[in-house]
């Protein structure tokens, strides 16, 4: 019987196995000192950064704060408490004036005024995508835009508006492992990935952005999972008890309005159906949604994959030297 534990894990072993991967890894594999990871406040980041100060110790850990415009407030506050808990040093890089000076925000404003002409910064806005649960939807994205003072309009979003938006988003990504790889080259340390395989599997990172690492010691790992470990290794409460979040936009936006089918509970279960060949049928029950949502998500998962091939893509030889 299909049930929500098939996801349970043995924490301790988990931790175990993961940090034994690190060490052999960073020390041996990639024969670095240590490791720097980008402290988002967010879950992924949170366990990754402790399993490696588990691993290599505080004193070979480096965590990177790197707010921007759009950053929460909460995300800063999160990452310096889980940094003062592990005893990390930890830097803070703005990179806010990257941003402005590569034109991201003002190709963002771009894009909005393609759909609001009369959007100015004052505005909120952020991607979402209409809910896969009501019917067989269409991958057109939908811009939400929130003047002051007035309740949010939500407009279809035409192909050049949505592309060119998130491109110049993207540059947030790549800025970021940017400064993680200047901060690794400097010290002799190895890049952190932090996405799991929920992430992972259906191409939830920008290439050459959060999708670029060293090592990637979760990526094996449903979110479920990670929560589970998060709690086990000792994660602060708050960071746990955080939603889940894409942290990019002006507008707070959850993982699910903005890419997967479901909150990520309800997606770890399809994806592990998908994996698993459960039917659609059997898994309904567990996640909580009919048999035909069930089956809207295994197609969305298909449609996703695919779009996963190119992210996790090596870049194209004429002839492959190794194999000559």
């Amino acid at each position: 019987m299909f049930s929500r534990d098939v996801l349970r894990i043995d924490a301790p072993a988990v931790a175990q196995e993961i940090e034994q991967a690190i060490r052999d890894q960073v020390f041996g594999t990639l024969r670095r000192r240590g490791a720097v990871v980008g402290l988002s406040g967010g879950i992924d980041s949170s366990v990754v950064s402790t399993l490696c100060v588990r691993a290599l110790g505080k004193d070979k850990v480096l965590g990177l704060f790197m707010p921007e415009r759009d950053t929460s407030d909460d995300a800063l506050r999160l990452g310096k408490l889980l940094a003062e808990q592990l005893g990390i040093e930890a830097v803070i890089e703005n990179i806010k004036p990257a941003l402005t000076g590569l034109r991201c925000y003002e190709r963002q404003d771009e894009a909005i005024r393609m759909v609001y002409p009369d959007y100015n910064e004052s505005w909120k806005f952020k991607i979402t995508l209409p809910s896969i649960l009501e019917s067989d939807r269409l991958n057109v994205s939908q811009l939400t835009a929130q003047p002051p003072g007035e309740e949010p309009r939500v407009k279809r979003m035409p192909l050049n508006a949505y592309l060119q938006l998130v491109a110049a988003t993207n540059f947030k990504q790549r800025i970021r492992k940017m400064m993680e790889y200047y901060h690794a080259d400097r010290l002799n340390y190895a890049a952190a990935g932090t996405p799991n395989l929920l992430e992972y599997d259906q191409g939830f990172f920008v290439k050459q952005g959060d999708g670029a690492a060293d090592f990637k010691p979760i990526a094996h790992l449903y979110k479920t999972q990670v929560y589970a470990l998060a709690e086990y290794i000792g994660v602060p409460a708050d960071i746990r008890g955080r939603a889940p979040t894409t942290d990019t936009f002006s507008m707070p936006q959850g993982q699910d309005e903005f890419y997967f089918a479901l909150p990520y509970d309800k997606m770890d279960l399809c994806l592990y159906a998908y994996n698993n060949k459960v039917p659609a049928a059997e898994a309904a029950s567990a996640v909580g949604i009919k048999p035909e949502q069930v089956e809207r998500v295994f197609k969305d998962i298909e449609a996703k994959r695919r779009v996963a091939q190119y992210l996790h893509a090596q870049p194209l030889l004429v002839r492959d030297q190794g194999h000559a």
